[in-house]
């Protein structure tokens, strides 16, 4: 991490803490359902904090890696080392650095598009888990909250060592590539099978009955509890648990799809941190429309085995001028029509 990578990376984390502090203590001050129309409005906010940040990649694109100086040369061993799908030999600086921000801002916003649409599957399984371990709503945004703290700081790590990884061992990506077209045709046959959560036995459970002090009952909104002078946790700390599990598990899919679009780690975490942080807001709004989209999983299946393909043919797809803006194209068209699909075929209800 050079210079200004330290400093914009220290910003941008700083902002985040911030708006998470503020989420935190002005806006989460009691515990309430969330209804759609504020869910909604959650979401469409986080939706244009995002898209302002693609702006500022568009702007200012190199504050990320060169500062306010730069040359030529170093925007050429940028794309070099991060294999932007871009050319900037023979052009003068400015011109090379239009080209390299705009499709820096393609990489992040593609990138955010696809961590956006496979949160959806990830909710769907969120909602398992609180049904299961039977949480009340009005607790679901209090753990989700402590969920996406977490989530980031895993995401971090997770990210920044694969990135690694790759640099040193570029096959890699075809393992990542043939791990997400599995992942794709498992979703695509499983599509419509009724997945259940069995509290009892979920391997989080095991684990915190085992090794854990567990207070054998829920105790409000709370996480821990001292009783007789000895420290429990909860079983809503449980149910956090098994969530931040479950991101895991998820993340050991959407992450490499991202890597799929970008090799830059920064740009892959700064598009998991804003997709992470509209997760509880699009969770409270999916829930209550979670019937409508029948088709959606079909579309997340194809979506993940087009990258898995772009993954294990990007030397080749780069050589015929496959871009970043053709991927996002792609992407849009495969969850368009999935949603479309939904909307025009719902599914019909038994009488």
């Amino acid at each position: 991490m050079n210079h200004s990578e330290l400093i914009f990376f220290s910003v941008f984390i700083a902002i985040i803490s911030g708006v998470l502090l503020l989420d935190l203590g002005v806006f989460d001050r009691r515990n309430h359902v969330i209804p759609f129309r504020e869910a909604l409005f959650w979401t469409l906010l986080w939706i244009a904090f995002s898209l302002g940040f693609y702006v500022l990649l568009i702007t200012h694109g190199e504050w990320i890696h060169l500062g306010n100086k730069g040359t030529v040369q170093d925007l050429q061993h940028l794309v070099s080392k991060y294999s932007h799908p871009v050319k900037t030999e023979g052009l003068a600086y400015p011109e090379a650095l239009r080209i390299y921000k705009n499709n820096l801002a393609l990489e992040f916003l593609t990138g955010y598009l696809i961590e956006k649409a496979l949160s959806v599957d990830n909710i769907f399984v969120m909602v398992m888990v609180f049904f299961a371990f039977g949480v009340e709503p009005r607790y679901y945004r209090r753990v989700l909250f402590w969920g996406i703290l977490a989530a980031i700081v895993l995401r971090f790590a997770f990210i920044f060592s694969a990135s690694a990884i790759i640099q040193q061992f570029a096959w890699v990506l075809y393992l990542f590539g043939a791990l997400l077209i599995f992942t794709g045709v498992k979703m695509f046959i499983t599509r419509n099978r009724k997945e259940k959560i069995d509290a009892a036995t979920h391997p989080v459970v095991r684990f915190a009955s085992k090794y854990l002090p567990v207070y054998p009952v829920f105790v409000r909104h709370h996480f821990f509890i001292r009783k007789s002078g000895k420290r429990y946790i909860t079983p809503l700390f449980i149910v956090l648990m098994v969530i931040e599990f479950t991101d895991l598990i998820f993340a050991v899919d959407s992450i490499p799809a991202i890597f799929a679009v970008t090799k830059d780690p920064y740009i892959v975490f700064f598009s998991n941190v804003f997709a992470i942080l509209g997760l509880r807001a699009l969770f409270f709004m999916v829930v209550n429309i979670i019937d409508i989209f029948r088709y959606l999983k079909t579309g997340l299946s194809v979506l993940l085995v087009f990258i898995g393909i772009k993954m294990l043919t990007h030397h080749w797809l780069k050589e015929i001028g496959f871009t970043t803006a053709h991927s996002l194209y792609i992407i849009l068209i495969i969850l368009g029509v999935s949603i479309g699909a939904s909307l025009l075929f719902p599914e019909k209800k038994a009488a």
